[in-house]
């Protein structure tokens, strides 16, 4: 790379130069990126623009989350250099971090076009799945399928928009093939049995939901679906079964709850010992105002927070949530009481499921992925 401005001057300003940028990157390795945009401040000269440590400027502040001045930098680098594919995708991913989904697409689809390569395909069509546009990002998604059709992610967003837009056969299709490689994948599996199901091909649905449970899923869905298809084939026993260890795993559903009492029901059991507990069970979840009650259990999770009490608090904004699901604070504070427990498995469990229900580059998202990290880190250690 030919180097310009006051470090092109001489050997000695050379080698402080590439020293500088070579621990602004290691700092920026291990996550120190305030540290390193210092030193990288260093090397900047206002007359001439220094790619290289433009690149490193521009890393910096997509790691901490300043997308606005990643961009910018992109954008010069982009000019700088239009033939390097990497600055356009760069440019791609800052924008969508921004929420400028329609500039990202742009971007994506000239880097497609020069070359098709199967992640900008998602990411052009999670672009437009922002934009609720799902018909043009299904297109994109098959392309990356197309491209690379035992790739799991691809496969997985690809196949659950088909089932959402009733395309059981396509969905069906698509996870056969990629299941002819890894016949027991416990995403893609799933998902093909839930499009059997749906389907209306109750036996499939049940050969594959069983499999996965013989093969260790202990899920929610496999127990749920599983019992249901039993149910639709009239094996009462074992629709029973799973919807009761469905239940074990997730005791919210009043549905569930339903459908539990549905079984009991079609199998004769004693209406007032076993089928009305069950309807009970579903109204008491059905009947109290939702706003109320989330208020109600948020007060008595924030007293025992405050009291350190982490139990309790965890299992009040449990209800919190469960009467309120816009309130996803209480998903990320129960990660935080486990933590704070040490449970930094059930922590991080909690964690995760927060990151699924914020965008992508809010604040809540960093901080939480930074709280990801520490955990991942402590369980790592627990570990050795």
């Amino acid at each position: 790379m030919v180097q310009t401005g006051a470090f092109a001057q001489t050997p000695e300003a050379a080698d402080v130069r590439n020293e500088t940028i070579a621990k602004a990157r290691y700092l920026r390795s291990i996550y120190k990126t305030e540290h390193a945009l210092n030193l990288l401040a260093s090397l900047v000269d206002e007359d001439e623009f220094d790619e290289e440590v433009g690149v490193e400027l521009a890393e910096c502040y997509y790691q901490n989350g300043d997308y606005m001045a990643a961009t910018g930098l992109y954008m010069t680098l982009v000019t700088k250099a239009p033939e390097n594919t990497m600055y356009r995708i760069r440019l791609m991913q800052s924008l969508a971090r921004m929420k400028a989904y329609d500039n990202s697409i742009r971007i994506g689809k000239f880097i497609f076009r020069q070359d098709s390569i199967p992640v900008i395909a998602i990411s052009i069509g999670d672009s437009y799945k922002q934009l609720d546009m799902p018909d043009s990002a299904l297109v994109y998604y098959k392309k990356a399928v197309a491209l690379n059709p035992y790739k799991e992610s691809f496969v997985s967003k690809a196949a659950n928009m088909l089932l959402a837009n009733k395309e059981y056969d396509e969905a069906i299709s698509m996870t056969e093939h990629f299941l002819e490689n890894d016949p027991d994948n416990d995403v893609i599996a799933p998902i093909c049995g839930l499009a059997y199901y749906r389907k209306g091909d109750y036996g499939k649905a049940i050969e594959i939901f069983q499999k996965q449970e013989d093969g260790g899923n202990d899920t929610y869905s496999i127990h749920f679906y599983l019992g249901h298809a039993y149910w639709r084939t009239k094996t009462i026993y074992k629709a029973e079964k799973e919807l009761l260890a469905a239940w074990q795993i997730d005791s919210t559903d009043a549905n569930l709850a339903c459908s539990i009492a549905g079984v009991k029901s079609d199998g004769f059991a004693v209406f007032e010992a076993e089928v009305k507990p069950w309807l009970d069970k579903a109204l008491e979840m059905m009947q109290p105002n939702a706003e109320t009650m989330a208020r109600i259990h948020q007060g008595y999770a924030l007293e025992y927070f405050k009291r350190h009490d982490f139990d309790n608090a965890i299992e009040h904004y449990k209800e919190t949530y469960r009467y309120d699901p816009n309130f996803r604070a209480a998903v990320s504070t129960i990660g935080y009481c486990y933590e704070q427990k040490k449970d930094y498995k059930r922590a991080l469990e909690w964690y995760e499921k927060y990151l699924t229900l914020v965008p992508q580059g809010s604040k809540g998202y960093e901080q939480i992925t930074e709280s990801i990290n520490y955990v991942k880190r402590e369980l790592f250690m627990e570990e050795k």
